[in-house]
């Protein structure tokens, strides 16, 4: 798995940002595309499926080779854990096995609550601030939009931005794809939220937090 810092390449970046800032000069919302290596550590899971594995061969092991003995057991068992535990931890696609899809998807909306805030998306003149959140491990996008948006643009909206991106993260055409999505949040928000004369960029274009 690519991290945050290699997902997009220099070039593409700047085309990120570059669609940013043509966005932004049809209205006065401040969009953030944000990318992230994983929204969380999961623990639990490394923990998990290192035991169980650990187990099992601790187990096999015992059986065949040492009558079932625990001094054959327990050095195994722990030289085990801690391999496994480190495969898991390199191995991103199978600790993502290990992990329930509701857990994934409710630490990316954590992550990106916790994005806004910290980022001080909530904090523009007009709260018109929009995050679009790309979180590698998980596969997840969480777009989250400001009280100021809210109150005018239906919350189900954001699903079609969400949509955009997904498609470009399936088809590898993530950048072509992000600067489509950020395209479309400047159209639905041209309508309630045009540009103002005195409106400056309030927030940075692209962050990547690996």
């Amino acid at each position: 798995m690519k991290s945050a810092k290699e997902f997009f390449t220099t070039e593409e970046q700047q085309k990120i940002e570059a669609a940013v800032k043509a966005a932004e000069q049809k209205t006065s919302g401040e969009i953030v595309p944000m990318v992230v290596d994983s929204s969380y550590d999961y623990p639990r899971a490394e923990l998990l499926g290192s035991g169980i594995l650990a187990l099992a061969v601790g187990l096999i092991c015992s059986w065949s080779f040492g009558g079932e003995s625990i001094w054959w057991f327990l050095p195994i068992f722990i030289v085990g854990f801690f391999f496994f535990q480190q495969l898991i931890r390199r191995w991103p696609d199978f600790r993502r096995i290990l992990i329930h899809p509701d857990e994934l998807t409710a630490e990316v909306e954590e992550k990106a609550l916790v994005s806004f805030l910290e980022q001080g998306i909530h904090e523009t003149r007009d709260r018109t601030g929009i995050l679009i959140l790309i979180s590698l491990f998980e596969h997840r996008v969480q777009v989250l939009a400001d009280s100021g948006i809210n109150a005018k643009v239906p919350e189900h909206t954001w699903e079609e931005i969400v949509e955009i991106i997904v498609d470009g993260l399936k088809t590898e055409t993530a950048c072509d794809a992000t600067c489509k999505a950020i395209e479309r949040c400047s159209e639905l928000l041209e309508e309630h939220f045009p540009r103002k004369d005195d409106d400056t960029d309030e927030l940075p274009n692209l962050i990547i937090e690996s």
